[in-house]
């Protein structure tokens, strides 16, 4: 069977996903349908927003499917007429069994981990902010519980102490995508063999998770290692940031996201999470082994800025230097 003879639908929503329905088409295969997020106001001005994916499919020319349910008779015989030999998956909700049962050759998803670490909805921030030293992209085929599937093809990719989660994103979407064109060429082929998650779980092997990130996750422990501490600033970079609040003088509390740091180490007899600076060079705070120094960041109803930038228009009084 010829790659343009594959009636392929494409599922996702953000821009990580964009880079995989790209390579299809480029590939010669065949999208006959795109289903992607409904709009939705977005912004403080609640503009409707529509998805990366949407944005892409319109300019492609594509048949474009918004379902607000997955469970839908409606959307599922609109499935139906479309006729796919397979579904490919790349950042997309939880897809009911009725959609992804339904082509011959199967529904696989594009993870962006080495499953079966880092299963959930952040694994990109999560493998950062664990200080991971390698990462990658895996397909696999879906199954009823979410990233348990079995293993199609993996691709690894190094994670350097200058990542964040934004080089990593960005590197995982271009290695993701060709993954997604091999992937589609050994299911084509019929030229694969598949691999049990369960086979790569032993007891040495940890399983690591990769949960939502919520606000309280973002908040900068100064107890801890100012090397996870830097991890986790690069973890959240750019989105949504790590942020702490240091009191000032006179019940004064500052409010900032830390972009980029350096962990500092030292011996020092001061309490953790004390702050310093000499208002011009730097911004500096404790914790048990050392300090981060501030590199970039972004004060409340501030734009984001390098530290030396922000110094030169704001004071903190009665600030001491830390040497």
């Amino acid at each position: 069977m010829e790659r343009k003879d594959i009636r392929i639908i494409f599922m996702g929503t953000p821009e990580i996903a964009v880079a995989s329905l790209d390579a299809i088409l480029k590939n010669g295969y065949q999208v006959v349908g795109v289903i992607t997020a409904p709009d939705k106001p977005a912004g403080r001005g609640q503009k409707i927003q529509q998805s990366g994916v949407k944005e892409y499919a319109l300019e492609k020319g594509l048949h474009i499917m918004q379902p607000e349910n997955l469970k839908s008779p409606e959307f599922h015989d609109e499935l139906k007429v479309l006729k796919p030999d397979v579904q490919v998956v790349v950042a997309f909700r939880m897809l009911p069994e009725a959609v992804w049962a339904l082509p011959p050759k199967g529904t696989f998803n594009m993870h962006a981990s080495l499953l079966p670490q880092y299963r959930g909805a952040a694994p990109i921030n999560h493998a950062v902010i664990n200080g991971e030293a390698k990462t990658g992209v895996t397909t696999f085929f879906l199954d009823k519980e979410i990233d348990t599937g079995k293993i199609i093809a993996r691709k690894e990719t190094e994670i350097t102490e200058y990542d964040t989660a934004g080089t990593l994103h960005d590197r995982l979407m271009e290695l993701g995508a060709q993954l997604v064109v091999e992937t589609l060429d050994m299911i084509r082929k019929s030229n694969l063999e598949t691999l049990s998650q369960e086979d790569l779980v032993t007891p040495e092997a940890e399983l690591k998770k990769a949960p939502k990130i919520f606000r309280e996750d973002c908040r900068i422990n100064w107890e801890k290692p100012a090397k996870n501490i830097r991890n986790l600033i690069r973890g959240l970079n750019p989105f949504p940031g790590a942020f702490t609040e240091i009191p000032l003088a006179e019940d004064e509390v500052f409010m900032m996201k830390i972009f980029d740091a350096d962990a500092v180490m030292l011996k020092h007899s001061h309490k953790t999470g004390k702050f310093f600076t000499d208002n011009k060079k730097y911004i500096r705070i404790t914790t048990p082994d050392g300090y981060i120094d501030v590199i970039n960041m972004q004060a409340a109803g501030k734009k984001r800025m390098q530290t030396q930038e922000f110094l030169r228009g704001y004071d903190f009084q009665d600030a001491e230097p830390l040497h």
